[in-house]
C-alpha cells in the first residue's frame, strides 16, 4: 500500500505559550523586590563611597565598588524582569532577554579594572599608612551591613526557577560578607590601632569581587557564544531521545543553548522507521517536547522529521556528533 507524504521534509516548531506567560507573570511579581533592594543598594553605595573618602578608608571604598556590582547586578536582574514581559517581534524574534546577558558581560569587564585599582591601592598603603577616622568608617560600615541584610531579606524566598532573581540574592550575598570585612576593619584600626587592617581587608573584598566578575564573564559569555547549559549532555541527549518513542530510528544533529539564563532552546533532526504517517509524527513530537521540557526545561524546541537518512549529511549535518542507532 503506497503513502503519500506531501511533506516528507517537515520542519515542526513548538512554542512554550503556557511558560512564555507564567514567566511573564512571575516577572511581574520579582519587579518590585528588584528595584527596592537596588535602590537600597544605590544609596549605600553612595554613602560608603562617601564614607570611604572622608574618612579615608580603603576598605569602604572597596566595598563600596563591591556595591556598584551589586547595584548593576540588581539593575540588570530588574531589567531582565521588566524586558522579559515584552513581547517578541519580527526583527528581534526571541525577545530582549539577552540585553541582561550583553550588560553583564560588560558590567563583569569593568569589575576587573575596578579590582586592579583597589589593590593597587592597598599595596600602597601598606607601605605608606594613611590616617583613618575610623568612627566614621565603623558608622558607614555597620549601616551598609544592616542595608544589605534587608535587602537579602527581600530577595529571600524567590522562585527556584527564577534564575534573575537567584543571581541578585548571590551577589547580594557576597557584598554582605564585604560589608562584614569593613566592620571588622574599622573595629581593628579604632581599638587595636591597626591602620594595616583597612588595606589588608580591603585586598580580601577585591578577591570576592574579582570571583564574582569571572564567575559572570564566564557565565555571560558562554551564553553569547550559544554553548551547551551547565548540566546538559549532549551524548545523553540523544540517546534518551533516541528511546522516546518506538518509532524513531535516529536522533542527530542535536544543539541545545540559551537565549538568556533560564531560557532554554533546542533544535535536532529524528529520523523515523519506514512509512510513518503523519500521525505518526505528531506522537513522537509530543515525546520528544515533553522529554525535553522535563528532563533538561527546553522550553522551545524544532524538530525536523527526516524522510530516511539524513539529506544535510554532506553539509555536514551532526558533524562531531555520535549517531545513535
Amino acid at each position: 500500500m503506497a503513502h503519500d507524504h506531501t511533506h516528507p521534509h517537515a520542519h515542526v516548531h513548538a512554542h512554550a505559550h503556557d511558560h512564555d506567560h507564567d514567566h511573564a507573570h512571575a516577572a511581574g511579581r520579582s519587579e518590585g523586590k528588584l528595584l527596592f533592594a537596588f535602590v537600597l543598594t544605590l544609596l549605600m553605595l553612595l554613602l560608603e563611597a562617601a564614607g570611604g573618602i572622608v574618612s579615608g578608608s580603603l576598605a569602604l571604598l572597596a566595598d563600596a565598588g563591591h556595591m556598584l556590582v551589586d547595584a548593576l547586578a540588581l539593575l540588570l536582574a530588574f531589567l531582565g524582569a521588566r524586558f522579559a514581559a515584552r513581547p517578541a517581534d519580527a526583527r528581534r524574534t526571541y525577545g530582549y532577554g539577552r540585553i541582561e546577558v550583553l550588560a553583564g558581560f560588560v558590567n563583569a569587564l569593568t569589575q576587573f579594572a575596578l579590582v586592579a585599582f583597589i589593590v593597587y591601592e592597598a599595596v600602597q598603603r601598606l607601605f605608606s599608612p594613611q590616617p583613618i577616622l575610623s568612627g566614621v568608617m565603623l558608622v558607614v560600615a555597620a549601616l551598609g551591613l544592616v542595608a544589605n541584610v534587608v535587602v537579602l531579606r527581600v530577595l529571600h524566598g524567590h522562585d527556584p526557577d527564577d534564575v534573575n532573581v537567584a543571581g541578585a540574592s548571590l551577589h547580594v550575598l557576597g557584598d554582605l560578607l564585604g560589608s562584614v570585612a569593613a566592620v571588622l576593619a574599622a573595629l581593628a584600626v579604632r581599638w587595636m590601632g591597626w591602620n594595616w587592617a583597612d588595606p589588608v581587608l580591603s585586598i580580601l573584598v577585591s578577591l570576592l569581587i574579582l570571583r564574582s566578575a569571572w564567575s559572570l564573564v564566564r557565565r555571560s559569555g558562554h551564553i553569547l557564544l550559544e554553548g551547551t547549559p551547565e548540566g546538559v549532555d549532549l551524548a545523553v541527549v540523544r540517546q534518551e531521545l533516541h528511546g522516546a518513542d518506538a518509532g524513531i530510528v535516529n536522533i542527530h544533529h542535536v544543539h541545545v543553548w540559551q537565549v538568556t539564563a533560564g531560557s532554554r532552546m533546542a533544535t535536532l533532526h529524528a529520523e523515523l522507521v519506514p512509512g510513518a504517517e503523519r500521525a505518526d509524527q505528531a506522537r513522537v513530537l509530543t515525546a520528544i517536547k515533553r522529554m525535553l521540557s522535563e528532563r533538561w526545561r527546553v522550553d522551545h524546541a524544532t524538530v525536523q522529521f527526516d524522510p530516511g537518512p539524513c539529506p544535510d549529511e554532506q553539509l555536514g549535518c551532526g558533524k562531531g556528533q555520535r549517531h545513535v542507532h
